[in-house]
């Protein structure tokens, strides 16, 4: 079995031949093994773990997205007022800091701590490890507003931080995979699930079942908060949408997954290059999503093939993208240009190959083709905000959610 398929088998994700390749190659060199092939045999559980440490990068800050909390709050705050606690969870939980988000804003909501507790899980142990310490560099603070840090935080060290032991005593951290969870002796029993920018690392069928997986933990009256580009995929799979504004929140749908509104569901995402993403944010990049787009090239026109041929183009470079293919996918959305040159859809096609490929500036410069030629091409937004976000750019990743949020309930609205 290849090191991907042996990733894949023990953690869900979807992760590229390269990066599987070059984790290998990083545990090789340590543990002393001249050939592949004998150390993916000889592999443990204890040297898997290593090895899936270096393909899992978590990336996260304290009080990322923060609606997602207010909403939280509010829902706690009901619930206490007629006698009832709230059980939270986070998963995956990175090394805490959303978990101690929840923690802190509810005690800025006046909740007490008897009111709810809080379960985090995470696939690795050492962002569990992290979690538990509860210390946390300059990285970890990218709100607009870190006052919290004085009420809640204790400085240890230059640029680092300690979360008070009150706060840290909330949280049970443990570490766990959402698919291997045992959502039969947890059945219905958080009424809150934090589950965000998880989804966006799986394939379809892998999707299915982690939203299952939530489904059976989530109470029937519980709330969801997933990540802005997951929407679509919970609300094909039995979620509705709860109005709270950008907080990306769902609850459970009492009609069956067909009646639910169709949305366009987001292509696989094989390796979205977890082990790229750098420990701090880069510098904001030069142009910002409202700056002016280049000029397209705009080819003669041609003779338009029958809407099948167009489609068979497409369909078959998301095939090949998904099968780790990128040169032939990107070969086919080309193909399709050269016949329709303002497609939208095969600029975003090439953003996500590209994206794939590790080349990110490129992938940024097609979705934006993307949104040139289609405004509201909301997984495309969706996209480019996952990757301002990850190049810390908060002010334009925040415009681009707003905008995708924005479609999606135009999107509702009219269905």
């Amino acid at each position: 079995m290849t090191a991907q398929a042996l990733l894949h088998r023990a953690t869900g994700l979807s992760v590229s031949k390269s990066v599987a390749e070059r984790a290998v190659g990083q545990r090789m060199e340590l543990t002393g093994f001249a050939d592949s092939e004998a150390y993916l045999q000889a592999l443990t559980p204890a040297e898997m773990t290593q090895l899936i440490e270096l393909v899992v990068v978590p990336e996260s800050w304290l009080f990322r997205d923060p609606q997602a909390f207010y909403a939280t709050v509010e829902l706690v705050q009901e619930r206490w007022a007629r006698g009832r606690a709230t059980r939270i969870l986070s998963i995956p939980c990175a090394g805490g800091e959303e978990p101690y988000s929840m923690a802190m804003a509810l005690r800025d909501g006046g909740v007490p701590k008897q009111a709810f507790s809080i379960d985090a899980y995470d696939l690795s142990p050492g962002c569990i490890e992290r979690a538990q310490a509860g210390v946390y560099g300059r990285n970890a603070f990218r709100a607009q507003d870190v006052a919290f840090r004085e009420r809640y935080f204790t400085h240890v060290a230059d640029d680092a931080y300690r979360i008070i032991d009150t706060l840290r005593e909330q949280v049970t951290f443990r570490q766990g995979n959402l698919l291997q969870f045992d959502s039969a002796a947890y059945s219905r029993h958080y009424d809150v699930i934090f589950c965000r920018n998880l989804l966006i690392y799986f394939d379809k069928p892998t999707t299915r079942a982690a939203i299952a997986k939530l489904s059976a933990l989530l109470a029937n009256d519980g709330m969801l908060l997933a990540g802005y580009a997951e929407v679509p995929s919970f609300c094909q799979n039995g979620f509705a949408t709860l109005q709270f504004r950008q907080a990306f929140a769902l609850k459970k749908e009492a009609t069956p997954p067909a009646a639910v509104i169709q949305v366009a569901a987001l292509p696989p995402l094989r390796a979205r290059a977890l082990h790229s993403v750098p420990p701090a944010p880069r510098p904001a990049p030069a142009r910002t999503p409202s700056a002016p787009l280049p000029a397209l090239t705009r080819p003669r026109p041609v003779p338009v093939p029958a809407p099948s041929a167009q489609a068979d183009l497409l369909a078959e470079a998301r095939l090949l993208a998904d099968r780790g293919q990128l040169h032939e996918a990107g070969e086919k959305c080309h193909a399709h240009l050269a016949r329709v040159s303002e497609a939208a859809e095969a600029y975003f096609m090439l953003g996500i190959i590209n994206e794939l490929a590790g080349k990110m500036d490129l992938a940024d410069d097609y979705w934006r083709r993307c949104i040139y030629l289609q405004p509201d091409h909301y997984e495309a937004l969706c996209h480019l905000a996952l990757l301002a976000e990850r190049n810390g750019n908060q002010t334009a990743a925040a415009t681009l959610k707003a905008r995708a949020a924005r479609i999606y309930q135009r999107r509702q609205a009219s269905n």
